[in-house]
């Protein structure tokens, strides 16, 4: 992991499936979530630094018909319950073909969620496990990290600014920026 310098981050948006909660395609059963390997404690860690916590997700699903909106809003609010509750929700229900500004790799959903928290951009690190994910903080002009998983692409992770082995090592580094340091 490389030195980004994440001072001034008041806020972390991270993907979900991949990278909060274990990766089911198109998921529409809370049943099913399982939080990613040391996900729990990163967002403890991420809280008892008083940052804000937030998730952007593609579900493409709601538009090929696979899953519904009701669907992903209930996988979304087990998602909740296992980890005490997020600041901001933003998903995009459309299909990579769309052409919606929201889908990542285009900047939409940072954007929205760092509005309603009322906060720039600068002042957000995205945390995700592809390619995209990274892309659409850097359009939206935030800061990122990548924890890939081995849906991650080896020319993703090349290309990626930061690049941490797992969710705990990703806010680990972030938070070692902040005033105070190291909470662990």
């Amino acid at each position: 992991m490389t030195d980004a310098g994440f001072a001034g981050t008041r806020a972390v948006l991270f993907d979900r499936d991949g990278t909060l909660v274990v990766d089911v395609p198109y998921n529409g059963d809370p049943r099913l979530v399982e939080p990613m390997p040391t996900a729990i404690r990163a967002l403890r860690l991420l809280r008892r630094c008083g940052l804000m916590a937030g998730v952007i997700t593609n579900q493409s699903g709601v538009a090929r018909g696979l899953l519904t909106l009701e669907d992903t809003t209930s996988v979304n609010r087990r998602v909740d319950e296992i980890f005490g509750g997020f600041d901001v929700w933003c998903v995009c229900p459309h299909a990579a073909d769309a052409a919606c500004a929201c889908r990542k790799p285009k900047p939409g959903l940072v954007l929205t969620a760092a509005g309603q928290l009322g906060l720039r951009p600068t002042q957000v690190v995205v945390i995700g496990d592809i390619g995209s994910d990274v892309a659409a903080a850097a359009a939206a002009g935030a800061r990122s990290i990548l924890v890939p998983t081995r849906h991650t692409r080896f020319g993703e992770i090349l290309d990626a600014p930061v690049v941490a082995p797992d969710l705990l090592s990703a806010v680990d580094a972030l938070v070692a920026d902040l005033p105070g340091g190291r909470v662990r």
